[in-house]
């Protein structure tokens, strides 16, 4: 066990761009973080490409690459990494994709005429999406295609002998007619529509719809993969380590490198999830056998999904002043050596609803060698640094050197 403790906080899709409704600044800049403010007047900020040219910029490559792992080399699809996380026992033959429980527009037309609304059913409860997941599965599953219930509204479909075919994202094509973007294999369409029959009158979205809430009345189909293969954290870093996180990515990530994965009642990958049992989680790992701490966040990420500045910047002000204010000021209140790295995976800018590939800020804290610095902790001041770390998956060998 290594006589100091390494953390990384990730604030998935926190990254932004100015919006003139916050006077010009993002929502990081405008957010009222007093701990991060305080740890980089401490520490190195500077800028780091987590996305691989030519790849997409989701969660699955840049978390990938802030663990370490190059997507180039390492990535197989999103959702075998999701796979693993529940627990699904994939096959080589087997081709895993993500099944959304996403929200249509439900008006008198074609289902390719229809607009998507909601990539994530207003962020309905797993217990919920679960009841309708098995309705979809009485009549869906087969040999051939079978369902497996994950978290919130993401789940996941193993298609037995399958294609790794192309599939758009949900959340890219937010707000857009969906006839351009649906599969083009026949039998994944085909499912698609079925489900929308059996979802649209369901109880449990009519009552949705009563109480004003999105319903979550479709399955969308994406990030189809193989089997992962990833080499074990501790044998390449020396380190034991932990993921705390509500995301099945992030747990599956988890599963295939070796790491423990910490289960916090109430973590959901939403703006209201368990901020405190996330990092009493974390505590009681670095506590025990554990040196290194992947403390995850998807809130950030959701917001900006969403289009909401104000979620956003309530997402931001949640994970500094109830995750890294809490969690640095027990760590210094026992006397523990740390580091700290803090940082998106990506940005999830409100412009665009959806990830882009630009290069996020970092913040990196050494509790035993803190350095005097004038700089705030936002993607400009970052930028001005001149720090910066062209390879994503090399900023974790940072976190683990001597400032």
């Amino acid at each position: 066990m290594s006589d100091k403790k390494y953390i990384v906080v990730l604030g998935d899709g926190m990254a932004d761009e100015p919006i003139e409704e916050l006077g010009g600044k993002t929502p990081l800049a405008y957010a009222d973080t007093p701990a991060m403010d305080r740890l980089s007047k401490l520490s190195e900020v500077g800028l780091v490409h987590t996305i691989p040219e030519g790849m997409k910029p989701g969660s699955d490559t840049a978390n990938l690459s802030v663990l370490g792992y190059d997507p180039k080399i390492y990535y197989s699809g999103r959702s075998p990494l999701e796979a693993l996380s529940i627990g699904v026992p994939m096959k080589d033959t087997d081709v895993a994709l993500r099944c959304n429980i996403v929200t249509l527009s439900e008006e008198d037309v074609p289902f390719e005429e229809r607009t998507i609304i909601d990539h994530s059913s207003g962020e309905i409860s797993t217990e919920d999406c679960a009841v309708l997941l098995e309705a979809v599965k009485k009549e869906l599953q087969s040999e051939t295609y079978q369902f497996y219930v994950g978290t919130s509204y993401r789940h996941c479909l193993i298609w037995n002998h399958g294609s790794v075919i192309e599939l758009s994202q949900p959340h890219d094509v937010l707000g857009q007619v969906i006839g351009q973007y649906l599969p083009e294999d026949e039998n994944l369409l085909s499912m698609m529509k079925r489900s929308y029959e059996i979802l649209v009158n369901h109880p449990i979205n009519i009552e949705r719809k009563k109480q004003g809430l999105n319903p979550a009345n479709c399955c969308w189909f994406w990030g189809a993969g193989t089997k992962p293969m990833l080499s074990s954290f501790q044998e390449k870093t020396g380190l034991k380590g932990m993921m705390v996180s509500a995301v099945d990515l992030l747990k599956g990530i988890a599963v295939g490198a070796g790491m423990g994965v910490a289960k916090v009642e109430g973590a959901n990958g939403g703006l209201h999830t368990n901020y405190e049992g996330k990092v009493q989680a974390a505590l009681d790992a670095l506590g025990g056998d554990y040196d290194f701490v992947y403390i995850h966040v998807e809130a950030p990420d959701e917001m900006g999904h969403q289009g909401s500045v104000e979620r956003k910047v309530q997402a931001i002000e949640y994970l500094d002043q109830r995750v890294i204010g809490p969690l640095t000021e027990a760590l210094d209140k026992e006397s523990v050596n740390y580091r700290l790295l803090v940082m998106p995976d990506h940005p999830t800018p409100i412009r665009v609803r959806t990830h882009t590939s630009d290069s996020v800020p970092y913040l990196l804290y050494d509790s035993t060698k803190p350095k005097k610095e004038s700089w705030n902790y936002n993607e400009k001041e970052a930028a001005d640094s001149g720090n910066f770390v062209p390879l994503g998956h090399t900023i974790i060998d940072k976190l683990f050197e001597v400032l």
